[in-house]
């Protein structure tokens, strides 16, 4: 009997009140279902505010627009870093990161601070991206009592030496890009998925498993086919791409998106991706799916995405 396809369930937590607020409205969504999925925490400070000196950056407000930050992410949120202190997350919200390790899920690495890592990344040394990667795997270690095995960028944004820092920390797998998408949001090269990363002639162990579907800020409010893609018909979208190209996937979803507001397009697309025959999964066992494979190697490659500002990590073609 053939085994049922992965889509591969990736929740970024961003910041301090999508731990607090959005963790375990989807803890219980996933249990109702009986789906697994993966939780990447940020492990220091909430610096959100800091993030509105994107606004320069070109299609920045054109999203903000289409999917309402201010709603979705409070505006306490967006004050932290700038009129407020950015409060600790790994230290004020250990418990509730434990509860979800508790309650059966896999936990790992997103970041140390999203926000100061998203804007600088790409541009800075060995030195400061090995110093933020190890603080965020100390705290790690600190709150679960044992390292993390995963991560996953904060916004796709990486340099050479994180990719570097991957197997010097010993992760075996991670999700750092994403797959080259259409303006439907449609997988542009059918051989995209798991691969490794070469840096130079060097081929690097750690497994890349890259999001391979959009996420809902990069749908929602576009015209897509004709429509206007709103909460009442983006799950009927995103599931047309799952019936369309039924394969292993890998979706990103957000603890400040999916598990507040967003809650009932993520219960329908839970429904929706059952009824259409996946097994909703961890990136472990989607790493134990593939290991033995012979996987791509691919280059170090950015570019752009629709509905998305800016260049951010994507899997590049296999020589």
């Amino acid at each position: 009997m053939l085994s049922k396809p992965l889509l591969t369930l990736k929740i970024d937590v961003d910041t301090y009140r999508g731990t607090r607020e959005g963790v375990a409205p989807l803890v219980r969504m996933l249990a109702a279902h009986q789906a697994n999925a993966t939780f990447l925490f940020t492990m220091g400070p909430d610096h959100t505010g800091w993030a509105l000196r994107r606004a320069l950056r070109p299609g920045f407000f054109s999203k903000v627009s289409r999917t309402s930050v201010v709603e979705h992410y409070g505006l306490k949120t967006l004050m932290y870093g700038t009129l407020l202190p950015g409060p600790d997350i790994g230290k004020r919200c250990a418990e509730e990161l434990r509860a979800v390790r508790d309650a059966g899920f896999e936990c790992g690495i997103h970041t140390w601070d999203h926000t100061l890592w998203q804007d600088n990344v790409a541009r800075r040394d060995a030195a400061w991206t090995s110093t933020m990667m190890r603080k965020a795997a100390a705290r790690f270690a600190q709150v679960f009592g044992m390292p993390a095995r995963t991560i996953g960028a904060a916004g796709w944004q990486m340099n050479v030496s994180a990719f570097a820092e991957h197997d010097t920390a010993g992760y075996a797998y991670a999700s750092d890009g994403r797959a080259m998408l259409d303006e439907r949001g449609a997988m542009l090269r059918a051989g995209d998925g798991p691969h490794r990363v070469r840096n130079g002639n060097t081929v690097l162990r750690c497994v890349q498993l890259p999001t391979t579907l959009p996420t809902l800020d990069e749908l929602l409010g576009c015209q897509i086919d004709g429509k206007m893609l709103t909460a009442s018909n983006i799950a009927d979208h995103i599931l047309s791409l799952t019936a369309e190209n039924r394969r292993d996937h890998v979706y990103t979803l957000h603890a400040e998106l999916e598990g507040q507001k967003l809650a009932p397009i993520f219960e329908q697309l839970l429904t929706g991706w059952q009824a259409q025959g996946y097994q909703l999964a961890s990136m472990a066992e989607y790493h134990d799916k593939v290991k033995q494979s012979e996987l791509p190697v691919c280059p170090i490659t950015w570019d752009e995405l629709p509905g998305r500002s800016g260049r951010l990590i994507v899997q590049g073609k296999a020589a």
